[in-house]
């Protein structure tokens, strides 16, 4: 079992930055790839970006230049760097880490609105 603890959601601004975090725990050692998925409000579910345990990235054409994923082994975290946040980026955010089985976080709400 994998546990995930996100943190670092809330309220921006458009044009705006926040940081989303997520700590994993238990068996990590199962763990290649960790992503970003978010939900919008009476949307699909969608994957924002992932990265796996060697460092190779993907976004969603929609985030692209504007969100950084990255992931410290050591501290076993995966982090969400937002930057240029727009409304259209309001969703809850969803860590998720693949060994074999996904596992998903609880979720963390950003809201961009002026």
């Amino acid at each position: 079992q994998v546990q995930l603890v996100e943190s670092g959601g809330g309220l921006v601004q458009p044009g705006g930055s926040l940081r989303l975090s997520c700590a994993a725990s238990g068996s990590i050692f199962s763990i290649n790839t960790m992503a970003w998925y978010r939900q919008p409000p009476g949307k699909e579910r969608e994957l924002v970006a992932a990265i796996t345990s060697g460092g190779s990235t993907n976004y969603a054409d929609s985030v692209k230049g504007r969100f950084t994923i990255s992931r410290d082994n050591v501290k076993n975290t995966v982090y969400l760097q937002m930057t240029r946040l727009k409304p259209a980026d309001t969703a809850v955010y969803y860590c998720t880490a693949y060994g074999g089985i996904t596992y998903w976080g609880k979720g963390n709400l950003v809201t961009v609105t002026s």
